[in-house]
């Protein structure tokens, strides 16, 4: 029997984490629900479907941080999982920073190529 499990992360901006998804491909949902196994669902600022019916989503922790979501034993069957996790790091670190750069120069024009 499976059920949602929740993983700390270290991030924290999820609007970095909404355009990060969507350069990957995903569309990523506001809010909502994350469903499980036999009814169980968590609340989530934001989530998105990989595959047909595999959703992850993130929610809020109490220092800042957003927690990933996910039923981790249908996910564990993924193998396409581990390496969008990967690269969804990789993008979210280097939007991350271009932000960063744009509040420290204003007038710069960043931008960030697929």
């Amino acid at each position: 029997m499976s059920h949602l499990s929740i993983l700390p992360t270290v991030l924290r901006d999820t609007e970095v984490l909404a355009a990060s998804l969507s350069d990957l491909g995903l569309e990523p949902l506001w809010g909502g629900r994350l469903r499980g196994f036999a009814g169980e669902s968590q609340a989530v600022e934001l989530q998105v479907r990989i595959g047909s019916d595999l959703s992850l989503g993130w929610r809020r922790q109490r220092n800042g941080e957003l927690a990933l979501v996910g039923d981790l034993q249908r996910l564990s069957q993924n193998l396409q999982l581990p390496p969008l996790l990967g690269r969804l790091t990789r993008r979210y670190a280097a939007r991350l920073a271009l932000k960063d750069v744009s509040n420290v120069l204003p007038t710069a024009t960043v931008q960030l190529s697929c």
